[in-house]
């Protein structure tokens, strides 16, 4: 035990300096640490106090903020006004370019708030008055009346004359209904879209040389504009040249143009419509009407009006695509929309007459021989649904010695209510001696058919 306690002694008489000076070591570190820490408390935690007593004092219950000398208001006003200087900068740059850099530019005008915009900067170009720029109008038949009225007070404000198109062949709504139907947009609203707004609409372009389009559609309209530029190729007409002068522009900034510049504006902002298209199907938003444009200010709440892609909610109210969706384009900025169906039925049939004018059917009808005849509309489903059928019968019939013919009643609506009992499509006929029978099933196979022509005829 003794000699144990020797080796233990002499082990620790040798560890102990070795300890010793690292000790001293971890204690020197430990001051510099001590005093590093110090400095840092110095560095960062004294100047504490010196922020403190720079730092605004809380503000008393109501008092209004203020930043550096300016308040909230006045900030919210001068930043607005900024963001309409550059928008109108771009705006007017865009339209130079379009205006100076090409023969022919054409600026189809809906006078919907965004449209009265590009109006009046284009007055502010004095491309209007010196005819620089040629302003159309498409009349639909079915517009507000306020819509047409308030075209003639901006034309007499900016000093230009547009051009109107319409319906082709149709010079008011009278002869419109006559020759498509007051309903048709209720029967097929893609055919109402193409007679109304896209035929006359391309026709313009065309026939006022249109090589550059000025059009006033915005990112902040939905989803369908979300990623449009200020400049485009169309996808109409070969990929006509297109500008979007306010592409980027908001709801909120338009109308704050309109007021900072006291705009003439559209009279049914003030009754709370944010858009306004065809009279059929425009309401306001909300639809009680209490939000509203008036005076160049708003009343009301302006959500409904200007949040994302609300300024086009209350238009195409109740209308729905081919495939169910709820309508949001008319047509005039689509592809392909000039065309609703891909040919007319029966074109390659021998043994289907087609029947050209009214003339060529009152003779058959007149005439002493019977004979069977379609009033269809190539866009109609029920008709197409029925082609191959009535072709079966033609040439059941054809072999008898019996007509059989089709008449394309959707261009002369009128006179095919009045004198062959048609008001849907298709509508079958059996025509001679001065009368025409209809054929009230919708059993449209062929045997059906015959059965019932034989049995007039008989």
């Amino acid at each position: 035990m003794a000699a144990q306690m020797i080796s233990a002694q002499a082990t620790f008489a040798a560890v102990a300096p070795v300890v010793s000076r690292r000790n001293a070591k971890v204690s020197a570190k430990c001051a510099a640490f001590t005093k590093g820490t110090n400095a840092l408390k110095k560095a960062v935690i004294q100047p504490k106090r010196v922020v403190k007593s720079l730092a605004v004092a809380p503000r008393a219950e109501g008092e209004p903020l203020d930043f550096a000398g300016k308040g909230l208001n006045d900030l919210i006003a001068e930043s607005k006004d900024q963001r309409l200087q550059h928008l109108e900068e771009q705006a007017m740059g865009a339209l130079k370019l379009a205006v100076e850099g090409f023969s022919d530019p054409v600026f189809p005008n809906a006078l919907i708030a965004g449209d009265c915009v590009i109006t009046h900067l284009l007055h502010r170009l004095g491309y209007l008055s010196n005819g620089k720029c040629k302003v159309m109008v498409v009349d639909t038949f079915h517009l507000f009346p306020e819509t047409m009225e308030f075209l003639k007070e901006v034309e007499k404000a900016y000093d230009f004359k547009a051009e109107v198109f319409q319906a082709k062949d149709c010079k008011d709504k009278s002869e419109y209904d006559a020759k498509h139907g007051a309903d048709l947009w209720k029967v097929n609203v893609e055919e109402y879209d193409r007679i109304c707004k896209v035929e006359p609409f391309q026709r313009g372009l065309a026939e006022t040389g249109c090589n550059v389009m000025l059009n006033g559609r915005t990112r902040w309209q939905g989803m369908e504009r979300a990623y449009i530029d200020l400049y485009e190729s169309a996808p109409i007409l070969g990929g006509l040249a297109k500008v979007n002068p306010l592409a980027y522009w908001s709801l909120e900034d338009t109308f704050d143009y309109i007021a900072k510049y006291k705009i003439l504006h559209h009279p049914l902002h003030a009754k709370g419509y944010p858009s306004i298209g065809d009279a059929k199907d425009t309401i306001p938003i909300p639809e009680d009407g209490s939000t509203s444009f008036v005076d160049f200010k708003f009343e009301g709440d302006v959500k409904p009006w200007l949040d994302y892609a609300s300024e086009r909610k209350g238009r195409f109210v109740g209308l729905v695509n081919k495939d169910g969706s709820k309508k949001s384009e008319c047509g005039i900025h689509v592809a392909g929309a000039e065309k609703t169906f891909d040919r007319d039925l029966w074109a390659e049939s021998s043994a289907v007459k087609e029947i050209g004018s009214r003339e060529e059917m009152l003779a058959l009808k007149e005439g002493g021989e019977k004979a069977v005849v379609v009033v269809y509309a190539p866009w109609c489903q029920f008709c197409q649904a029925m082609e191959d059928e009535y072709e079966t019968l033609a040439a059941k019939l054809s072999a008898e010695g019996v007509t059989v013919a089709k008449f394309r009643g959707d261009e002369d609506k009128a006179f095919v209510q009045e004198n062959f009992n048609t008001e849907t499509y298709p509508t079958i006929n059996v025509v001679g001696g001065g009368a025409a029978v209809k054929y009230d099933s919708e059993d449209r196979v062929a045997e059906a058919m015959a059965a019932f022509a034989t049995a007039t005829m008989a």
